[in-house]
Formats: structure tokens, C-alpha cells, sequence
């Protein structure tokens, strides 16, 4: 048996507060027995949200992912770090990646994804313009974790309007595909759910997006709204407002009927590839 979970976050910019709250909601999970596996997907900038951003690059220097591995190993779960902060090379010495990190119920790290695609846009909310490139180094490597039963894919935020992206992660043969997030309100009442069963359905994937949510300490409204989408783009469990957790069964008998009945990833005609970095 494979469980997926999604937990909603407010972060804050303080560290060791976010662990804190992340720590009572991985407490507050039914524990699985020794023989499952259970993968929990945190919201993107689940160490450190809502301060400014300059102020992540000397967040980024910390130890922050032997804190996540060390609560994974704690609560026996593969946990989907939803975003942190990681130092770049020396090279680089003014940014940072936005990174999503797997780390093993034995508290081992498995896999970083640095975020491909920066969120550089105009918004009419508080903030009204984010630049996210301003501090944060784009990745260019597409990432899939093979797990005990499951092959996980990883996205961040800002990725899910990019069905490429999520068309490669298929192709390597993801079957669930994990969207930490920070959605703004404005943009996330307009498209977050209709983007997220989108790309459920493209891909014949299960998708676990879980989401900041509130008004954050430097006024930034986030969306909330986590949810899990079956590969048939249904919504199996969402958490609309506050800070709580979702959990579903993933089923390995419906993903291979949704994929059998219609072959998609076998008839699609067209082909991607990821841009070299400037």
C-alpha cells in the first residue's frame, strides 16, 4: 500500500518555527505499518516564506536539509520537501536554487530538483511584480525518483504551467507527480485547479500539489487549496484554507486501467526537449 499526502502550510521567515508547525502535522499522520510506503509532499518555501527575498540567500547556507531528514526518518516517511533555499557554487555567489529534495524514511537524501522556471511576472495583488530570478539560479536537469512502488516525478510551483516539463516527467516514467507551491490568490482562483487536473489528465499521472496558504508576514497572500488529483482528473481530497494535511490511497490497478483504455503517451505525435541555460 502506497499513501500520499499533501500538507498546507502559513510559513513564516523563521526556520526553525516552520519546522516546528511541519513537525506537528507529520505528527499528526496515521502511521503506516512497516510493509507501506508513505510519501508526504510540504509546500514550496516550507523553511523560510514571507521575508524578503535577499534574505534567503543567507538561509540558504544553513543546514537546512539534514532538519528535513532528520523529521522523515522520525516519522518513517518519504518526504517531498516541498521547496528550500541551496546555495549555489562558489561561482554564484549572489544566488540560490529553489529546490525540491526526497529524503528517505531511513533520513537519507535521494534526489534535489532545482526549479526550472522563475516566476517573473506581473500580478495584480499586493506584491504586484515578482522577480523571482533576481536571487534564484534556474535548474536545468527534469527529475524522477524511483521509489519502493512508486516512480515520483517533482515540479515546483511556477513548472505547472509548463506541460513539457510534465510530458518528459511521463515519459521517464513517472506515475505520481508532486507540485509544491506557493500560488498567488489571484492567480491561483484563476488557474490553479484547472491547471493541476490539466496536467493530471495530459499525463495519466496522480498529482499531489500542496500549497501555501494565508497572509504571510511581508503581506503576500497565498492560495492554499492542496489537493490530489487522480490520473483521471478527478479531485480525491483538497484542503481548501488553513494548515492541515490530505490523504489519499494511491491505487496502481486504476492508474494502469486509465492508462489501458486510452494510451495517450503512445499516440502523442510530438517531442520536447529542455533549453540549454543562458
Amino acid at each position: 500500500m502506497v499513501r500520499l499526502t499533501a500538507i498546507q502550510l502559513c510559513s513564516v521567515p523563521n526556520v526553525e518555527e516552520n519546522l516546528v508547525s511541519i513537525e506537528a502535522e507529520l505528527a499528526r499522520l496515521s502511521p503506516v505499518t512497516s510493509n507501506d510506503e508513505h510519501i508526504v509532499v510540504l509546500p514550496e518555501c516550507c523553511l523560510f516564506f514571507g521575508g524578503k527575498d535577499a534574505e534567503q540567500l543567507a538561509v540558504s547556507k544553513r543546514s537546512l536539509k539534514d532538519k528535513l531528514a532528520t523529521l522523515a526518518k522520525k516519522y518513517q516517511v518519504l518526504l517531498v520537501a516541498g521547496s528550500i533555499p541551496l546555495a549555489t557554487s562558489a561561482k554564484i555567489e549572489d544566488k540560490f536554487t529553489n529546490s525540491s529534495c526526497i529524503f528517505s524514511a531511513q533520513g537519507h537524501e535521494l534526489i534535489q530538483y532545482d526549479k526550472i522556471h522563475l516566476f517573473d511576472a506581473n500580478v495584480e495583488d499586493n506584491e504586484k511584480s515578482y522577480r523571482e530570478s533576481r536571487y534564484t539560479q534556474a535548474g536545468d536537469k527534469i527529475c524522477c525518483w524511483q521509489a519502493e512502488n512508486v516512480n515520483i516525478g517533482l515540479t515546483i510551483c511556477y513548472d505547472l504551467r509548463f506541460p513539457e516539463l510534465y510530458r518528459q516527467l511521463r515519459l521517464l516514467g513517472a506515475d505520481v507527480i508532486t507540485v509544491p507551491s506557493a500560488f498567488t490568490t489571484v492567480t491561483g482562483q484563476a488557474h490553479w485547479q484547472t491547471l493541476l487536473q490539466a496536467r493530471a489528465i495530459e499525463n495519466q499521472v496522480y498529482i499531489v500539489a500542496a500549497g501555501q496558504h494565508g497572509t504571510h508576514f511581508n503581506g503576500r497572500e497565498t492560495w492554499g487549496h492542496s489537493m490530489i488529483i487522480s490520473p483521471w482528473g478527478e479531485i480525491l481530497s483538497c484542503i481548501e484554507q488553513g494548515i492541515g494535511s490530505i490523504s489519499v490511497e494511491f491505487s496502481r490497478d486504476e492508474l494502469d486501467r486509465v492508462r489501458a483504455a486510452m494510451p495517450v503517451t503512445e499516440h502523442n505525435q510530438f517531442e520536447s526537449t529542455l533549453k540549454r541555460p543562458n
